[in-house]
């Protein structure tokens, strides 16, 4: 595939072989180091052990962290930004890991899954968000803010992305919507520039960037994986439309705010009931 490298290795190996600056932008969403014997998760409304697989079994995550993270830092341009997706179980390390490199802290954006999958226990409160650490090494880094707020339906975009899951197109357990890679490949790079993923997974961000015309690296530890991200980018051939990817922004964006107003209206009645009785 043209301007498309993938590799079925240790991601910190294969950056290990790449040109120091060569990178303009990269998505990482690494293991939480969630799977094992004291974790839990549902399938098909059953409580059942959570394993994702040995590669999301860590002993220690804060050295894990640090020494991908490390060559991450070295393979990124200077005007380049690593944005890194997690949730609390892995969040916190990775923050810290930023701060150590001196990396500039430019964002940290809440993906919220309005349509998350609920929680069948009933001792702590429902997750419905990602968080994603947005960084730099210097502070003139690449960052297209118009178009950002034309995505935006032409306001300022805020750090709270409001993005539902998706249904998963492959059997990998943490995949990611084409719709969140789009909006951070979209505004963080240009056409031709070079994007990495160092934990493939799936190959979500390697089908996002093939479609908007950009290079790509991607590196799985995981045969199968690999595999069925292989298979999945190769197969791309969809033209990124634009005005459809805002169109349906847009019908979303409408959904949400006719909702939020029904429920206004049906708390003003039940006030205004309850009122006169």
């Amino acid at each position: 595939m043209k301007n498309i490298q993938l590799y079925n290795d240790d991601c910190i190996k294969v950056m290990q072989a790449l040109p120091e600056k060569s990178v303009d932008l990269i998505f990482a969403d690494p293991p939480y180091n969630l799977s094992g014997e004291n974790y839990l998760t549902t399938h098909n409304g059953k409580v059942e052990k959570l394993h994702k697989g040995d590669w999301d079994v860590i002993e220690d995550i804060h050295k894990f962290n640090e020494d991908w993270i490390r060559e991450c830092i070295r393979v990124l341009s200077d005007t380049g930004t690593i944005w890194i997706s997690g949730t609390l179980h892995n969040h916190p390390s990775v923050g810290v890991m930023l701060k150590k490199f001196g990396l500039w802290i430019i964002n940290d954006v809440i993906w919220f899954k309005r349509n998350a999958t609920p929680l069948l226990s009933n001792n702590r409160l429902a997750p419905s968000t990602e968080l994603i650490w947005v960084a730099s090494k210097t502070k003139k880094y690449f960052f297209n803010y118009e178009l950002a707020k034309q995505i935006n339906g032409g306001k300022q975009m805020k750090n709270l992305w409001e993005i539902n899951a998706e249904r998963h197109k492959t059997i990998h357990k943490t995949e990611k919507p084409e719709s969140l890679l789009q909006r951070i490949i979209m505004i963080a790079s240009e056409e031709g520039q070079t994007v990495l993923d160092p934990f493939l997974g799936s190959g979500t961000t390697g089908v996002v960037a093939k479609r908007l015309k950009r290079k790509f690296i991607g590196a799985e530890i995981s045969k199968q994986y690999f595999e069925i991200a292989s298979q999945r980018i190769s197969n791309e051939e969809n033209e990124f439309n634009f005005n459809g990817y805002q169109t349906n922004i847009e019908t979303h964006q409408s959904f949400v705010m006719e909702k939020r107003i029904n429920y206004k209206a049906k708390k003003k009645r039940t006030i205004s009931s309850a009122k006169h009785k």
